[in-house]
Parts: C-alpha cells; structure tokens; sequence
C-alpha cells in the first residue's frame, strides 16, 4: 500500500512564504506522477499544480502560476510544493497525491490513486 505524508503546513501571515512537502513511501518515486489539492471550508476540493512522473511536464491552477512551484525530489522520494505571498484566500487542507505512470499528465484529482492524510495551510491578513 503506497503511503503519501504531508508536512510542512502551518499558521501564516499575508505575504509570507511555505514550503509544503509529501514523503511518499515508494522506493521508485520516479516512477510515480504526483499533484497538490486544497480544499477550503465550505468548498469542493480543486487542484492546485500536478508534475508527471518523469518531472518534464507540470500543469498549475490559474492561482498558483507565478506563486507557487512543483517539484520532486526522487532521490529523497519527497515531493514539494513551494508557496510564495500567500494570500488569506489560500487557506484550505492541502493533500498531495500520487499515481504510477501515465501517458498524459495528471489534472483531475480522479487521475490520482493515492491520497496523503492532508496539512492545513491558515494564512490571517
């Protein structure tokens, strides 16, 4: 069973930087596509930025360009999502999430199979 681990989340002010990470418990990560979700109170779950498994191709929500950035580390089998002058309205359980392969890059949180247990991101103005 693939086991997906987030950290990295916390209380912050407008403006301020974090960086996300997803410790995933595969030895061949690099085999493996990975994507960030949020979902805020209230709200449906939507995608933030996803990277393919080779790491050449990434896909980010219209929020996230210029913000944030994916990246994935399969040396360290650890995925990150680093995000910059976060805004109030960023404030939602962040999951990362993975899946094996794929001929297309992943958008859907449906085109992901494994799920970390989520990291809560609170940014006050």
């Amino acid at each position: 069973q693939v086991q997906l681990v987030e950290s990295g989340g916390g209380l912050v002010q407008t403006g301020d930087d974090l960086r996300l990470s997803c410790e995933i418990s595969e030895r061949t990560f690099a085999n493996y596509a990975m994507g960030w979700f949020r979902q805020a109170l209230g709200k449906e779950r939507e995608v933030v930025a996803t990277i393919s498994w080779g790491g050449g191709q990434t896909f980010y929500a219209d929020f996230a360009k210029d913000r944030f950035t994916i990246s994935k580390d399969n040396f360290k089998n650890t995925g990150f999502l680093r995000m910059n002058v976060l805004k109030p309205e960023d404030t939602a359980v962040y999951y990362c999430a993975a899946r094996k392969y794929g001929a297309t890059l992943a958008v859907r949180s449906s085109d992901f199979d494994y799920w970390g247990q989520g990291t809560q991101v609170s940014v006050s103005s």
